[in-house]
Parts: structure tokens; sequence; C-alpha cells
């Protein structure tokens, strides 16, 4: 197995293209969902007057943030599989990027349930601490570790 290899034998981000690609599909259903409450319920003059607070500003933020981080998991994927992204520290930055994916979740279920925001907190770190490690992978080259 050569060393831009995971341990399941599969180049470093191509799990972050796949599973940002199905992200992003069900974050656009939820976009449909939205515009569907807005535009063409019974109830949609309530829903715009309460659009700019609360919890309907906490879904278009889910919203649009389920889609950033879906597409930053594709774009950081991609320049995973192009560049000599390697060893522990690449796939370190893979699984913390794809951990990002926690923070729109989080949210939705703050909304929905009331639940607290760690994973949302969790999410954030998560992707942040992702980009640095692979920008400091990237920086690397192709050093061995």
């Amino acid at each position: 197995m050569s060393s831009d290899q995971s341990s399941v034998g599969r180049p470093i981000g191509r799990l972050n293209i796949v599973t940002g690609l199905f992200y992003m599909a069900a974050f656009m259903v939820y976009g449909f969902i939205l515009i569907y409450l807005r535009d063409f319920s019974p109830d949609k003059e309530q829903w715009i007057a309460e659009s700019l607070d609360g919890d309907h500003f906490e879904a278009r933020l889910a919203h649009v943030h389920g889609n950033l981080f879906a597409l930053l998991n594709i774009t950081f994927g991609f320049v995973m599989l192009k560049l000599p992204v390697r060893g522990r520290l690449g796939l370190w930055a893979s699984r913390l990027i794809l951990g990002g994916l926690l923070m729109p979740v989080g949210i939705l279920a703050e909304v929905y349930f009331g639940l607290w925001p760690v994973p949302v907190l969790m999410g954030g770190i998560s992707i942040l601490s992702g980009t640095v490690a692979l920008g400091v992978a990237i920086a690397r080259g192709s050093e061995p570790g």
C-alpha cells in the first residue's frame, strides 16, 4: 500500500468528496422544503414574518452551512487527491474536515429537538482544525508521515 492511501486502501480525500456530494443533496432537499414553507405553505405569511429571527433564521443558517461544508468537503477532497497529501496528517485532516459536518446537523437538532449546541461547536472546531491540518499537510508536500 502506498503512503498516499488510507488504511482501507482508498486515496485520501475520496470519502470527503462522496460524503460531501450526498450531504449537499440532502441539504438541497432541505432548501426546497424551506422554499415551500416560505412561498407555498398555508402559513407562509407567518413563516415570512418570523424568518428574521429565532428558529426560522436558524433553519436557514443550517441550510447554508450544510451546503457550504459539503462544498468544502468536495473541494478539500479534490485537493487531497490531486496534491501530495499523505500519511497520518492527511488522514487527520480528512477526518476533521468530515467532522465539520456535525455543525449544520447540530443546528437542526437544536432547532427541531431543543438539543444543546455541542455538535455545532464540535463541528466548527473540527472543520477549522482540519483546514489548518490540510494546510500543514500540503506545505509538507511529499514528506513521509
